[in-house]
C-alpha cells in the first residue's frame, strides 16, 4: 500500500479568525502527526488487509471527534460562545476521513474491512 498524504484544507484555514494563527498551526500539526503515524501503522503491517484495519481504526477515532464537536456546535451556542473552533476541527475530521477513502484504492480496501467486523460482529451477536 502506498503512503499516505494528508493535508488541511484551506477553506477550512480560511474561515478561522484572521488574528489567530495558532489555531491553523495547530491543525496542520495535527494532520501531519495523523498521517506519519497512519504510514507508520501501514508500514508495520503485514499485508493489505491489517493496513485497512488499523487505518479503519483511526477513521473510527476520527468519527467519534467529528461527533463530539458536532455536538459542542449548539451547546456553545447556546452559552452564546463562537462555536467556530469547533466547526473549525468538525469539518477537519471529516475532510481527514475522506482523504482517507479516496486515496488510491484504499477506500475499497475500508469498505471491505468494514463489511468483514460488521459480520464479524453479527455472528458473535448470534452466538449469545
Amino acid at each position: 500500500m502506498d503512503d499516505i498524504s494528508l493535508g488541511v484544507p484551506k477553506p477550512v484555514l480560511e474561515r478561522l479568525p484572521a488574528d489567530d494563527e495558532v489555531a491553523g498551526t495547530d491543525m496542520q500539526e495535527a494532520v501531519a502527526g495523523w498521517e506519519q503515524r497512519l504510514n507508520q501503522a501501514i508500514e508495520n503491517a503485514e499485508d493489505d488487509r491489517e493496513a485497512a484495519a488499523r487505518v479503519l481504526e483511526a477513521i473510527d477515532r476520527f468519527e467519534q471527534r467529528h461527533e463530539t464537536y458536532d455536538e459542542l456546535v449548539p451547546e456553545l451556542r447556546a452559552w452564546g460562545q463562537s462555536p467556530i473552533y469547533a466547526i473549525a476541527w468538525r469539518t477537519l475530521y471529516a475532510d481527514v476521513i475522506a482523504q482517507l477513502y479516496a486515496h488510491d484504492g484504499l477506500g475499497e480496501r475500508l469498505d471491505r474491512e468494514r463489511n468483514a467486523r460488521l459480520v464479524e460482529d453479527g455472528i458473535r451477536m448470534q452466538d449469545l
